[in-house]
């Protein structure tokens, strides 16, 4: 048929419509769509619909030509409303809200120019490539709306188009997108630069109404396009912020989410994980802690936790103490508050990638100071976890070890984390409680430790000598040095000050109270290797002579046994009169405790 014929027709037809509509003609065919009925007439359908023209053309001569069902048209009743609208050439507004729908409605109903010039079909084309595709943000609407319609819109490549169109603008509107790779391997100063001030762009909130399967394409479409991925960090941010609201990943207690949206949001979750920037700094700390609480609460593949824990530990010089307070979601209650076992992997990859140099230290991060955060911070987490009783030994054993010694310039934050598991844990045993002090370094605590520390209760006889005899030998370090260092002569009509001589005077009282701690010591040494010995006769001579006239049990019953707290109290009170620091001496019953800092100060 030539086109003048077809123009003919259509223009027939289209009067025919009209005069259709004014002269209300009754209607001859009623179509049922979902739960709606349109009450039409058949001339207007047969004229613009390839579909409804095969259903009446092959209907049977008993079956009641009058009556058509539509099950499954894309956009359902709606759609066919402004379908029916245009058979009978009634005006409408096509809009990105609908254009979607009115594509893929028309080629269900196969409205193409075969049936009618310029046919449904060809106008919502006219308009998906002139006006809806030719804006960024009416593309992702047309888009988002294009996710209902499916399969029939993947058919007539209609979110494929959407996409390349996406990707296209997107990557002509940011900063991030650069075609050449010649650049690549400056990355990482880049994503320094971009962390410091992280840059969203305005069309990055728009994405964020996209289902995850068209985000995850959007964003390959938009890196094959040149964006560079690390630049994606700020898009992932928002679109998880935004899918994942709603779950109780900061505390514990049964699950109140329901299986099929659990199902849901951890698909979602480890898409998101999988188009993570591989790029060091190129997201924070907190939102990749964010992450490994949901990864654990939503109970992902063991990959998806793997990853997050290995990206964690590539910049844990940057984590805070809150970044891996991770809840145990045993939901059992019958395990310890924290997840320490997920730390401790943390930490592990942390020291794996020290050691095989994997970590990128091209640009001058100081690794010593980076290594003594990591330390600092990890102290603080075993001194806010040793306060829950249910703490193995064990894993606590186990945690600190794997903290590096160089890392630690002090002892002070792991005696504090020692102390606060000790007050936890007071049924522990004497061997427990020697395995739990052997984790400090009794001769790096300073003084304010060592003082709390030889009025501590709690610690082993073994400890306090240790922390008594160290703070001694520092003592005589310091009282030496003072002395060996030359003094400049006064000037000759000078004479000395009041302080410089009351100084002096000190220090000679402090060599002479040193050397009678030193020797104070020796006798505590002394009396308690006689206190062992007694105790060995005593036990020997119950077995070896039960004659009261014995010299051996005559020995051991006239010698009384020795006190056990005469070492401390001695050694305790030699302390208190050298107090050259200001120390307040320790007075048995009435010490004063110092002031409390959270619950987890030393007390």
């Amino acid at each position: 048929m030539s086109a003048k014929k077809k123009d003919l027709l259509s223009s027939a037809m289209k009067r025919t419509s009209e005069w259709i509509s004014s002269q209300e003609v009754s209607s001859d065919v009623t179509v049922h769509v979902g739960e709606a009925s349109f009450s039409l007439h058949k001339f207007p359908l047969l004229s613009k619909c390839g579909f409804i023209k095969k259903l009446m053309s092959g209907s049977n001569k008993d079956s009641d030509s009058s009556v058509i069902k539509i099950l499954d048209i894309p956009g359902g009743s709606e759609a066919f409303e402004l379908a029916a609208k245009f058979c009978y050439g009634i005006n409408f507004d096509m809009s990105t809200e609908n254009i979607a729908m009115l594509r893929c409605a028309a080629e269900y109903l196969e409205m193409t120019d075969e049936h009618s010039v310029e046919n449904l079909v060809v106008r919502a084309e006219a308009y998906l490539n002139e006006v809806a595709l030719k804006s960024l943000s009416s593309s992702i609407t047309v888009l988002h709306k294009s996710e209902e319609l499916l399969p029939t819109a993947e058919r007539v490549k209609l979110v494929s188009r959407c996409i390349d169109a996406i990707a296209y603008m997107t990557c002509q509107e940011s900063h991030f997108c650069s075609p050449s790779s010649s650049n690549s391997g400056n990355n990482e100063v880049v994503v320094q630069q971009q962390s410091k001030q992280p840059v969203v762009d305005w069309w990055a909130e728009d994405l964020t109404v996209l289902r995850i399967d068209s985000f995850q394409r959007v964003l390959i479409a938009m890196m094959a396009r040149g964006f560079k991925q690390y630049g994606l960090g700020p898009v992932l941010m928002l679109y998880a912020q935004k899918s994942l609201r709603g779950l109780e990943i900061f505390g514990k207690g049964m699950k109140k989410i329901e299986p099929k949206q659990e199902h849901e949001k951890r698909v979602i979750l480890e898409t998101i994980v999988s188009l993570l920037p591989r790029e060091k700094n190129a997201m924070s700390v907190s939102f990749l802690s964010m992450l490994l609480r949901a990864a654990i609460y939503l109970e992902t593949t063991v990959a998806c936790r793997l990853d997050l824990e290995k990206r964690m530990g590539l910049q844990l010089g940057q984590a805070v103490l809150d970044d891996l307070l991770i809840p145990s979601y045993s939901f059992t209650g019958d395990h310890s508050l924290f997840d320490t076992d997920t730390v401790q992997r943390i930490l592990m990859n942390y020291l794996e990638f020290e050691v095989e140099g994997v970590r990128i230290s091209n640009n001058g991060v100081d690794l010593a100071g980076d290594m003594e955060r990591v330390g600092k911070l990890l102290e603080n987490y075993m001194a806010e976890i040793a306060s829950d009783r249910n703490v193995s030994l064990q894993k606590f054993i186990g945690l600190a070890e794997l903290i590096p010694e160089q890392s630690r310039v002090t002892e002070d934050g792991m005696y504090r984390a020692v102390d606060i598991y000790l007050k936890a844990h007071p049924n522990m045993s004497d061997v427990e409680r020697k395995k739990v002090c052997s984790l400090m370094d009794c001769q790096k605590l300073s003084r304010e430790a060592c003082a709390h520390a030889a009025q501590n209760d709690r610690l082993p006889v073994q400890t306090i000598v240790q922390v008594l005899y160290y703070e001694q030998q520092r003592l005589r370090g310091e009282v030496t040095n003072d002395s060996d260092s030359p003094a400049p002569p006064p000037p000759a009509a000078a004479v000395l000050p009041p302080k410089l001589s009351s100084y002096n005077d000190e220090l000679s009282k402090l060599k002479r109270e040193n050397q009678d701690l030193k020797l104070e010591l020796l006798k505590m040494k002394m009396k308690l290797k006689e206190f062992e010995k007694e105790s060995d006769k005593k036990s020997s001579s119950s077995t070896i002579s039960t004659n009261p006239n014995s010299p051996i049990s005559t020995a051991s019953m006239d010698k009384p046994p020795l006190p056990r707290k005469s070492f401390i109290n001695s050694v305790s009170r030699k302390l208190g009169k050298l107090n050259p620091f200001g120390i307040t001496p320790y007075s048995g019953r009435g010490r004063t405790k110092p002031p409390k800092d959270r619950r987890h100060s030393i007390s």
